[in-house]
């Protein structure tokens, strides 16, 4: 598979995995998701709780270490935010399959960052 290409440097560094740090880069980087990004902090923390386990804690921490490893990168997040209007609007399944492949490479790429 080929990596994504990223035109550019980072907006932020990458920044460790933990809630504290990823409110930071979300309030720096996408600001206009800090609602989300806290209601899903709340849930996770009360799902931890109930269930007795982080498992919903660190499904969190992955998510949004995955958002922010897109986002601090405008032209990978540009590209992505294209590709996902093409499989919304597109028949041709040739593109389609061709949008999927490139979304899952840039996906693949954030989940290498926010586990580094």
């Amino acid at each position: 598979m080929s990596e994504p290409m990223v035109a550019g440097t980072p907006l932020i560094p990458m920044p460790a995995l933990t809630p504290a740090a990823l409110r930071v880069a979300v309030a720096q980087i996408a600001r206009a998701h800090l609602p989300a990004f806290v209601d899903h902090l709340d849930r996770a923390a009360e799902q931890s709780a109930q269930q007795s386990t982080i498992a919903p804690l660190r499904a969190f921490l992955q998510w949004w270490g995955e958002f922010v490893a897109v986002q601090r990168h405008p032209a990978r997040a540009a590209r992505l935010r294209e590709l996902e209007a093409v499989t919304a609007r597109t028949e041709d399944h040739e593109a389609l399959d061709a949008a999927v492949a490139e979304i899952r490479d840039i996906l693949d790429a954030a989940r290498r960052e926010a586990a580094a």
